[in-house]
């Protein structure tokens, strides 16, 4: 049976969308993707090779994806990558089949159902394909390619560290949002529907030609144009996160001194539980506790520093926490409050007798 998460693994793989696959397979790691589906029985690996995306294909098998899982005709996805390098030649077999074959030797020699195996298939590949491929200049490289590679490269790796980093405060568990991470998949499959149109068209034609002079000029000025804008909105993306980091952080500082309020300065006599306890953030650290605490209280301005500090320290020291709470504490749970209350407070000592060593005066 096919989980949700499964069905949305396998959306996401239909529909090319590459940085929300990755976005969701870091949010859920561990997540199966060794299932079939479908009247044909086709892994999400299957349909990746079937729409010949070659960087989904290599998220997946950075993820787990079997390369030796077969359909129903038990045809592996190297199978189905070898018939797109039948079909469309170096192209293909550069995209789909070397990653397969990298990942799993073994599968060139699985036979189908048929008792054929992807090492057969690619050996019925035509003599002009080889021809053309070995006339073709070693040094020859393919710009369209290359800078589609360095492009989405540097989305993946660089701009989406922090990518889903604040869904617990903003997200509910599996709700789609529109983000820069739609956008740039949306420009991706646009980019890639236009280079197979091209590809196509080529093939129409009996014999080659070189591009001319005006066509080089109006690819390289469309991919210009194209980056200029992908940088446009990312930078446009960074500013939302920045907004809505800061907006999070707020947000939990005036909670922790509401919380606060009512707890050490109410009149209830309800016992307090660990979870009772007006905590910065719950499940953090100490560290984390502290930077809730000080937010918004600039560290440049050394005395105002010094008050707020002195104001947590005065509300978190064990002594004075045990006078105002000790007695409303649940016994089954006393120790662990005591223990972190414990620690909370020897980390703003720590704060503090850093910032005294940082003002005394440098001897001469």
């Amino acid at each position: 049976m096919v989980s949700k998460r499964q069905k949305r693994v396998l959306r996401y793989v239909e529909e090319g969308s590459l940085l929300k696959l990755k976005s969701y397979l870091r949010k859920h790691r561990g997540l199966e993707l060794n299932f079939s589906e479908g009247r044909k029985r086709r892994s999400p690996l299957h349909l990746a090779c079937s729409h010949e995306d070659d960087g989904v294909l290599r998220l997946l098998l950075k993820n787990g994806a079997d390369p030796l899982l077969k359909d129903r005709n038990g045809d592996t996805p190297l199978h189905l990558a070898a018939n797109k390098a039948l079909k469309r030649g170096k192209r293909a077999y550069d995209d789909l089949v070397v990653p397969l074959r990298k990942s799993c030797p073994e599968a060139m020699e699985t036979p189908n159902n048929a008792g054929v195996t992807p090492q057969d298939l690619l050996q019925w590949m035509r003599e002009e394909q080889e021809t053309a491929e070995k006339s073709s200049s070693p040094t020859a490289t393919d710009p369209d390619r290359e800078w589609r590679e360095k492009l989405f490269g540097e989305c993946q790796d660089e701009f989406y560290e922090t990518f889903g980093q604040y869904d617990e405060d903003f997200l509910c568990e599996d709700v789609d949002t529109e983000d820069f991470g739609d956008w740039a998949d949306q420009i991706r499959r646009e980019y890639m529907a236009k280079q197979r149109a091209q590809r196509e068209t080529a093939a129409g034609f009996k014999g080659k030609r070189s591009k001319t002079k005006e066509e080089k000029e109006e690819e390289e000025r469309s991919r210009r144009e194209l980056q200029a804008r992908l940088e446009r909105e990312h930078a446009e993306y960074l500013a939302r996160a920045a907004r809505k980091a800061e907006e999070t952080r707020l947000s939990k500082k005036k909670q922790y001194e509401e919380k606060c309020a009512n707890t050490f300065h109410g009149e209830s006599d309800s016992r307090l539980g660990y979870a009772d306890i007006p905590w910065p953030v719950p499940r953090g650290t100490v560290e984390e506790m502290v930077e809730v605490m000080l937010h918004g209280v600039d560290r440049r301005d050394t005395p105002a520093f010094r008050k707020s500090l002195r104001r947590q320290q005065a509300l978190w020291h064990p002594d004075k926490f045990a006078q105002r709470c000790g007695s409303r504490l649940k016994e089954s749970e006393r120790q662990r409050i005591l223990d972190t209350v414990t620690a909370l407070s020897q980390e703003l000592n720590r704060l503090a007798q850093s910032i005294r060593i940082e003002c005394l005066p440098v001897a001469n």
